[in-house]
């Protein structure tokens, strides 16, 4: 997740609501050095045998900036390789027009169903990746069936890996 309160959260957060304007390629890096800020933290909870649940990480912001269309994959996914690499990574699937009805939708930067479509293209690539837990799931579900099928995956998931080292990722 971008953590807003951070330095570099604060910068991030004043691109995303069109408050300044920032290069394709350094916003790019300040997200993956956003991210790169938790990884103590975040090793440090799951050290001590805590879950960690991550609102969108790595993934989001290679799929979001290959969207621009200038900016291959591989490029992309350099900044963040080496992470803590995720157990599972949900997909919370949406069409562009199901997301678009959703409230306070294209606030924010990047936010226009033409460009989300290209981030989801960006997506199935990534998803292409065997090495990774990817499992989609429908998000026009109900609030209530959308929180059994996710809450089922992930204890599905934490038993699989409970003895299972600490990967990283891309590597």
């Amino acid at each position: 997740p971008t953590d807003r309160t951070t330095e570099i959260g604060q910068l991030i957060s004043s691109y995303l609501v069109k408050e300044k304007n920032l290069e394709d390629h350094t916003i790019h890096l300040l997200f993956s050095a956003n991210r790169w800020e938790h990884v103590p933290m975040m090793k440090e909870k799951l050290h001590q045998g805590i879950t960690v649940v991550v609102d969108r990480y790595a993934f989001s912001g290679v799929a979001f900036t290959s969207a621009k269309g200038n900016f291959c994959l591989d490029w992309c996914k350099q900044p963040d390789v080496g992470l803590p690499k995720p157990d599972l990574i949900l997909f919370l699937q949406l069409s562009p027009e199901k997301a678009a009805e959703r409230g306070n939708f294209g606030h924010e930067r990047y936010e226009n169903s033409s460009f989300q479509e290209k981030v989801l293209q960006s997506f199935y690539c990534l998803m292409e990746d065997k090495t990774l837990n990817w499992k989609t799931v429908d998000a026009s579900k109900s609030i209530e069936d959308l929180h059994r099928e996710i809450k089922s995956i992930a204890e599905e998931t934490m038993e699989e890996v409970q003895n299972k080292p600490l990967g990283e990722l891309w590597k």
